[in-house]
């Protein structure tokens, strides 16, 4: 009886060291699945739209709180739920009944109020104003409520929406444009609703659309390793490089998704007032950046030095 209970206690406590490394394991291999289903299932719904600009009113008041602001929920209702399977939809006030949490753990392991609105999703699209020494230029725009929706599969979605939301693109090394004036939709999705962890990595992510015709949609997702939060600068082609080394699904993000972080850099944990590598070239010894300090995307010469932040695949 005595070895009995003994192997009863080895068992238990080796049980107790490993099991929750195999759940932790089973829930992100669960979580990555998701994630890639999620994300295929917006790119061909969006696909399907004609554009993805104009809905719903959006009239400037005397500040924020007083403009007639109904474009994203008209935008899901309207648009969105005509190509996508949508169970429930909730405007700006009732967004808890569409499983939306309060606050989050984001990227960084930092503890944020959920944004509610394009200006505390990123104060950036309040204004912001860029000299590349050529000409400078500006941006400003009406802050937009926020409004959710649940898919079939039990997913929350909290969506805000820039109803005048532009094509744009750079094509040469002269050229600086903002992300924010090419985002028509971003995304922040919990994969499990108001259930635990809440953690951005985890259970949540952020999905971005650029361009209102011919959309481009990206889901970055930021390794755990970042030369930003040691404060060094790096080369484009060690950048290149130190993404491959890394691990196997982690590589360079592509402008679009390096702009998508900039956007959600709270959500994502970038560092503020920084500038980031792109995989994009525009031209021999270009290559594309982007700006955390204003949400500008122009291009630096690659033997110039900046701050790195790989995705995975």
């Amino acid at each position: 009886m005595a070895e009995i209970l003994l192997s009863l206690t080895i068992i238990g406590v080796v049980a107790a060291i490993t099991l929750p490394s195999l759940t932790g394991n089973i829930n992100e291999r669960t979580w990555n699945t998701q994630r890639k289903a999620l994300y295929a299932k917006f790119s061909q719904a969006i696909a399907l739209m004609p554009s993805l600009n104009g809905y719903g009113i959006l009239t400037e008041g005397n500040d924020s709180t007083s403009a007639v602001d109904t474009a994203a929920e008209t935008f899901i209702t309207s648009g969105l739920s005509k190509v996508l399977k949508i169970n429930n939809i909730c405007d700006h006030e009732h967004l808890e009944d569409c499983g939306i949490v309060t606050s989050f753990t984001n990227f960084g392991g930092s503890r944020i109020d959920t944004p509610k609105t394009l200006y505390e999703l990123n104060s950036h699209f309040a204004s912001a104003s860029y000299d590349n020494g050529i000409e400078n230029i500006s941006y400003s725009a009406v802050d937009v409520k926020s409004a959710a929706f649940e898919t079939q599969n039990g997913e929350s979605i909290l969506a805000y929406y820039n109803p005048v939301c532009i094509s744009q693109n750079i094509s040469t090394v002269s050229e600086a444009i903002f992300s924010q004036r090419g985002m028509c939709l971003n995304l922040i999705y919990d994969l499990n609703g108001n259930k635990g962890p809440n953690t951005v990595g985890k259970d949540m992510g952020v999905i971005t659309v650029f361009n209102p015709v011919d959309p481009t949609v990206v889901a970055p997702m930021p390794s755990s390793v970042s030369n930003a939060a040691n404060n060094t600068t790096i080369v484009w082609d060690d950048a290149m490089k130190a993404c491959r080394n890394q691990d196997a699904d982690s590589r360079m993000p592509n402008i679009d998704e390096l702009s998508a972080m900039v956007l959600n850099q709270n959500v994502l944990s970038l560092t503020p007032n920084t500038q980031f590598w792109a995989s994009y070239v525009v031209q021999r010894g270009y290559a594309g950046t982007a700006h955390t300090i204003d949400g500008v995307v122009g291009v630096a010469g690659k033997n110039n030095a900046r701050y790195l932040r790989c995705v995975k695949r």
